[in-house]
């Protein structure tokens, strides 16, 4: 980030964190900097700055032609001062923290990062606890993973040329031949062929002494990732994977290339072939004096290319004179931020893909980003400040982990990864790399398992109800949400539920792991888990067990499930009473649709094993053209009026404008969300029970319990009766 928009960004999120009483000053200038750390002003002791600001700071004229004496400087050392530097892993290893130091010899410092520089990648001699001091408190990437703090990794190696290709051309290249026939022929040649061929690693390595052993990548120039058949093969790895990586663009990605020439072309590359993906990208827009022309022609009319594609798509007005301010606007969109907040809810003006070079891989934190894609080499502290972009906390389920693919030397960024993730969790990488889908699969069919066990021990068949248990429902809930957790993961990493068997591994590694449970089984169990916290109907109401149930899943809509399926089987089974097939064969497709069934509420299932016994009775006649869901839902509104003009009849007063009356009062509590806590609010409750005739209603509960009843306990009855009608939904009296 420019240093305007990390000083507005840092003052945001500290003053987030401000209690009552405490305010943090902001610094426009050096200028205000140093009168507010002259200041006696108590309110003026918590000041978010930049290193940039502080070292201008000294005795000497500074950038801005600020000449400080030498009096101010003593005047604000006479004070106790305290330096936080935040992710000082980055400035602090040139100058300025030197000027800082030598201005303000007497103050503390205290230096905070997710990455600190160590022995394996210290700069200029350096080291973090060498600049700061000894490490006072450690709390690795990998604690904030097992707190849940933050999210895992799922790292990918995408290939764009075949190792055997690239070790051959190496190996003809060491073995000075131009064909593999030439290598053979000669001793010498073959030798060092084979040698290259069988023995040298793709990626180099150090050796215990120190030595460090090249390995094939070492020997791959450059040039081989800049040219259009590694570009192309990047293109199309994001695009084919677009849609379920940003869960069909709900989430967003940024992808880091090696050099501003190779942003423009990916950028120009990914806009012909798929022109609706909203992308942009950003890099440092200054022409170096030294650039050849050429060079400074191609990214100015990049930069104004880019410009101009963001202005169109949303209706901004930026220009390379205000770049700046493009970058912020571009920053906020990017993270939700404002005057972005609500983005979520208009797809059309979010972004989906950033293109960069160096900017947004660290200090930029976004929940919505869940993908980065690399086409550079990264080491050490710039790998997990780069991988960290991802894996900022979402709702639970909807974002499980951060995913980064990369592609330009593959296996020496493996090494380096690993290398990274050794130096950067405590020596313990366990819990940072996500499962992959094959441990995800398996998970999911294990956890499956245990879920069909448990209702065939409950005697429950076909999931179509919850079982009877409360112990049993909860440890249902919890072998649920397991399963979705993997599901979820599984589906991110490549998993469709049309295709229920995956192949993993090569030649006698080779394994396939089959998924137990189909689609139409899984919504039949989301059904039965949202019935648990007493949204779904039929499933226990008020006094419903509370069970540690998540969100998410409860409010997944449920509305289409296996609609097709049981339509089909519907329409089958019509086709095949018209045709006059024989009994059994129509029971066999009535059997087919009663097993579709589970995926209905438990109120679903009994209406429509009502609308079904009427059809096979010839009761009811189906019409041409609705279709199954549309039937049950009439038949199911037809029912339920026929139980309200039911009660009207028992309990209501004879006239048909009383009865009229109390028919659209009882209708119209009924389709409203009734509480026991809000059933009488604006006295509805006690004016439906005006509704009442009193003398007719007493008849009615004598002869229902044979035994004469006081006024005083029929209007108990009838409060009673009332509340459990509109509570449950309705019931035949």
């Amino acid at each position: 980030m420019d240093r305007v928009e990390l000083g507005t960004q840092s003052l945001e999120e500290y003053r987030g964190f401000s209690g009552d009483g405490e305010a943090v000053q902001a610094t426009e200038s050096t200028g205000v900097l140093v009168t507010k750390l002259k200041s006696t002003d108590p309110a003026k002791t918590l000041i978010v700055s930049s290193i940039q600001k502080m070292s201008n700071i000294s005795e000497e004229v500074n950038d801005e032609g600020v000449s400080l004496q030498s009096h101010d400087i003593a005047l604000i050392n006479s004070k106790r001062i305290v330096f936080i530097v935040d992710e000082a892993h980055r400035s602090t290893f040139g100058d300025m923290l030197v000027t800082i130091k030598k201005t303000f010899p007497a103050a503390i410092f205290f230096g905070f990062t997710g990455t600190p520089i160590q022995e394996e990648n210290q700069k200029k001699k350096n080291t973090t606890t060498s600049v700061f001091g000894d490490e006072l408190h450690r709390y690795s990437i990998a604690d904030g993973i097992r707190d849940k703090n933050v999210l895992g990794f799922d790292p990918y190696k995408v290939l764009t040329y075949k190792d055997n290709d690239l070790k051959r051309e190496v190996a003809l290249l060491k073995a000075k031949a131009s064909n593999e026939s030439e290598a053979l022929a000669d001793p010498k040649k073959k030798e060092i062929f084979n040698r290259y061929m069988r023995k040298v690693d793709m990626a180099g390595h150090t050796e215990t002494n120190g030595n460090y052993v090249k390995g094939i990548e070492d020997e791959v120039p450059k040039l081989q990732y800049t040219c259009d058949e590694h570009q192309q093969k990047v293109v199309e790895d994001i695009l084919e994977n677009w849609t379920s990586l940003s869960q069909d663009s709900k989430f967003h990605a940024i992808f880091a290339t090696s050099s501003i020439g190779e942003a423009i072309e990916y950028y120009r590359r990914i806009k012909q072939e798929k022109p609706e993906l909203k992308i942009s990208a950003l890099f440092d827009p200054h022409i170096d004096e030294g650039s050849e022309p050429s060079v400074s022609a191609f990214k100015q009319a990049g930069l104004v290319e880019i410009i101009g594609d963001y202005n169109a798509q949303y209706g901004q007005d930026f220009s390379l004179a205000n770049h700046a301010k493009f970058k912020k606007d571009l920053a906020a969109r990017l993270a939700h931020k404002k005057p972005y907040l609500r983005l979520e809810q208009e797809p059309e003006k979010q972004i989906d893909l950033l293109i960069v070079v160096n900017q947004m891989l660290t200090g930029f934190d976004s929940k919505w980003l869940n993908t980065l894609y690399l086409d550079k080499e990264l080491e050490f502290e710039n790998i997990i400040q780069a991988f960290s972009r991802t894996n900022r906390l979402y709702l639970e389920n909807e974002k499980p982990f951060g995913t980064i693919r990369y592609y330009r030397y593959p296996h020496t960024m493996e090494r380096n990864v690993n290398d990274a993730i050794k130096l950067y969790s405590g020596d313990k990488p366990i819990g940072l790399f996500v499962d992959k889908l094959e441990s995800n699969l398996n998970k999911i069919n294990t956890f499956y398992g245990e879920i069909a066990e448990l209702f065939s021990n409950a005697r429950v068949n076909n999931f179509e109800k919850l079982p009877s248990e409360p112990s049993v429902c909860g440890q249902f809930a919890k072998l649920f949400k397991g399963l979705n957790d993997h599901l979820d993961a599984a589906k991110i990493q490549g998993f469709s539920w049309h295709e229920l068997c995956y192949g993993f591994g090569k030649g006698k590694d080779k394994t396939q792991v089959t998924v137990r449970l189909n689609e139409e089984t899984y919504w039949k169990l989301v059904l039965r888990y949202k019935e648990l916290s007493g949204d779904g109907e039929g499933s226990g109401g008020s006094d419903a067990v509370p069970f540690d149930l998540s969100g998410h899943l409860t409010a997944i809509d449920t509305g289409k499930i296996n609609a097709d399926y049981m339509n089909s089987r519907f329409e089958k089974y019509l086709k095949m009473v018209q045709q006059g097939v024989d009994d059994g064969a129509i029971q066999k497709t009535v059997d087919e649709l009663h097993k579709s069934f589970a995926s209905l509420t438990q109120e679903e299932q009994k209406i429509t094993n009502q609308f079904l016994n009427n059809v096979q009775r010839g009761d009811t006649t189906p019409e041409a053209g609705k279709t199954f869901r549309q039937h049950i839902s009439e038949y199911q509104s037809k029912a339920k009026q026929a139980q309200i003009t039911n009660v009207v009849n028992r309990l209501g007063k004879a006239s048909e404008e009383d009865a009229a009356a109390f028919i659209q009062k009882l209708s119209s509590m009924m389709n409203t969300e009734i509480t026991e806590a809000n059933i009488n609010e604006f006295g509805r409750f006690d004016d439906l029970k005006g509704c009442i005739d009193k003398a007719k209603a007493k008849g009615y509960f004598e002869a229902l319990e044979g035994e004469s009843i006081t006024l005083f306990k029929v209007n108990m009855k009838v409060d009673k009766l009332l509340q459990e009608f509109i509570f449950s939904g309705g019931f035949d009296l």
